[in-house]
Formats: structure tokens, C-alpha cells, sequence
């Protein structure tokens, strides 16, 4: 019997259109482009400023992106994946609306969270369901709206999140391409130094905690850059290891974009050139869990059948892994 793989079938983004610059942000807080662009590699990043629209609206458009390429009927989708740190709601599921909207309606969907790593954690869930033999369509979208959760008086988090979405469909192959292994990891003491304190059920919302501007997201930014350069560089060596990369088999890093200097740090660790390192950040900054899929259709392109390509990710919570997939078709 021949053995399922998941493998990526079709990519699909979608991007607000307000460009936010480092030259803007230095009218809110004290930082100018010199520091931003040196220290994260940052230049601009987008911003959903549309009136009442929130990280769906961003999803639904890349799926619809995807779904015109891949010309497929949204019908034949079996489930639905979202991962996201800022639904629509807290309670109403985010991916059961988007499915909703985009006509797949014999789907079932849901939110995975899992900080920057949603992504990430989420390929792994989409190839389960694919790889058990039930599903043959698995959408799976990164989306993010950080500008609602974000401090614009705080300089260590306002330069570098952004807003974007991306979206991967996942369908079986039998050829040996798609997903080949997996290295995930999580570290819950990472919560006190990377997270959101209101809001959730250990602070409700209160007066005092609006007040203390408790529903923005904050970060012990040495710490968290400490624990992701060590993190991600060592969850990619370990994908390698395990499979016998060399540097030459692998053609490609598909990095999640937090700061330039980690993501150098991972090709270095892995003795890739630059020019195998897929980057945006300078364009979209940090999307969260749309990083990752941005970079997949940014480089569609450039992308061949049979391309080994290694994604690492590292997000709040801790959590952090990487993958290793054989991409599965020719960008026409």
C-alpha cells in the first residue's frame, strides 16, 4: 500500500493596503528608522485600518486568493484551520466563520493558537488529518490583526508586529512529497515573558485593567530574543540531523519573521547562504502566524517540485519547532 504524505497544493495571501513606516512610528514613540532597521530588519508593515473588519477578514481574502488559483470548489474543503493569537471573538470560532464565508460549506473548522508558532503547529495538524485517509482537503491560514492588541506608546512591541494573512492547502500525495518529519516543542514558563495579561480568564475585563493598559501585548524583549535564536536554530539543526540534511540537500529556510538577526542566526546554525533564506520582513514585520505563509506565496515562484524546504518558527507561550517538506508541484 502506497504511503499518504500531506503536501502543499496551493498558497494564497492577502495583505492590508495602509503601509505603516519606521518614519511614522517615530512620531509615537522615541525609536527612528536607523534603530529599527538595525536591530530587526523592519522597514514597514501593514495595518488593517478598514472600519469593523478583524483577523477574518484577512483570512477570508487569502483563502479566496487561494482558492481562484488552485481553481478549486470551496465545497470539496473537509476542514477548515485557522490559526490565530487575535480571533474575531473569544468564544465564536474565527475558522467556522471564515469557512462560512467562502462557501466551504462542507467543512468543519476550527482555531488552533499557539503565539507564532500557530502555523507551524498548524501543518503538523493539517497532514494528521490528511495522512489518517479521511480528509483530502485541508485548508489550513495563518491570520493576525497585532495592530489590535498592540501598545503604540510601547516601542518594544509596536515596531515590529504587523497584520497579513496566508493560507496552504493540503491534499494527499504519493509520490514521497509533502511533509516528511516534525520537531515541535512548547515550554510553558515562556508565559512571563511574552503574552497578553487581560482579557482572558485568569484577568476579565475590567476598568482597572483598561486602565493599566493590561490588553496589549507585552515581551521581556532580551529574554524572548535569548530563548528564540537558541530555539529555532536548534529545532532546525535537530529536523537535519534527524534526516541527514546536509546544508547542500536543503534548498530552502522558511523562516518565521521576527527579527532578522534570529533568522540569520538559523542559517547560519545550519550553514545555509542567504540567498536560501526566504525574508519579508522589511515589507509586513512580524504577522504572527501569517508569517509563514506569507513567505510560501511570496516565493511561489521560485519554488520547484521536489524543493527540500525547512520552516522553523518560534512564539510565545514558549512554543517553537520546525518541519521538513518536499515541496509538491511547479508554480505555472
Amino acid at each position: 500500500m502506497t504511503k499518504i504524505s500531506a503536501a502543499i497544493t496551493a498558497v494564497g495571501a492577502y495583505v492590508p493596503e495602509f503601509v505603516m513606516t519606521n518614519k511614522m512610528l517615530e512620531d509615537l514613540v522615541d525609536t527612528n528608522d536607523e534603530w529599527i532597521t538595525t536591530r530587526t530588519g523592519i522597514k514597514e508593515r501593514r495595518i488593517l485600518k478598514e472600519e469593523g473588519a478583524g483577523t477574518s477578514y484577512m483570512a477570508i481574502k487569502a483563502a479566496e486568493e487561494l482558492i481562484k488559483k488552485r481553481g478549486i470548489d470551496p465545497k470539496e474543503i473537509d476542514l477548515v484551520l485557522v490559526g490565530t493569537a487575535t480571533p474575531d471573538t473569544l468564544v465564536a470560532s474565527t475558522a467556522a466563520f471564515v469557512a462560512s464565508e467562502i462557501g466551504a460549506t462542507n467543512a468543519f473548522a476550527f482555531d488552533l493558537l499557539a503565539a507564532c508558532s500557530s502555523f507551524l503547529f498548524g501543518m503538523s495538524t493539517a497532514a494528521g488529518f490528511i495522512e489518517s485517509g479521511k480528509y483530502k482537503k485541508v485548508l489550513l491560514i495563518g491570520a493576525d490583526k497585532m495592530s489590535s492588541i498592540i501598545d503604540y506608546e510601547d516601542r518594544t512591541t509596536c515596531i515590529i508586529f504587523g497584520d497579513g494573512a496566508g493560507a496552504a492547502l493540503f491534499e494527499p500525495n504519493e509520490e514521497g512529497l509533502g511533509m516528511q518529519d516534525e520537531y515541535l516543542r512548547s515550554d510553558g514558563n515562556g508565559r512571563s515573558y511574552l503574552s497578553m495579561n487581560g482579557g482572558g480568564s485568569v484577568m476579565p475585563a475590567t476598568e482597572e485593567s483598561v486602565k493599566n493598559r493590561q490588553h496589549y501585548i507585552f515581551q521581556e524583549g532580551k529574554t524572548v530574543f535569548k530563548f528564540a535564536v537558541s530555539n529555532m536554530a536548534e529545532a532546525a539543526a535537530q529536523i537535519m540531523e534527524r534526516n541527514s540534511l546536509t546544508h547542500d540537500d536543503v534548498d530552502w529556510l522558511v523562516p518565521h519573521q521576527a527579527n532578522k538577526r534570529i533568522i540569520d542566526a538559523t542559517a547560519n546554525r545550519m550553514g545555509l547562504d542567504h540567498d536560501r533564506v526566504m525574508m519579508n520582513i522589511q515589507k509586513y514585520g512580524n504577522t504572527t502566524s501569517a508569517t509563514l505563509p506569507l513567505l510560501l506565496n511570496d516565493y511561489e515562484k521560485q519554488l520547484k517540485k521536489g524543493d527540500n524546504l525547512v520552516f522553523a518558527a518560534f512564539g510565545g507561550g514558549f512554543t517553537w519547532g520546525s518541519i521538513y517538506l518536499k515541496w509538491a508541484y511547479n508554480s505555472k
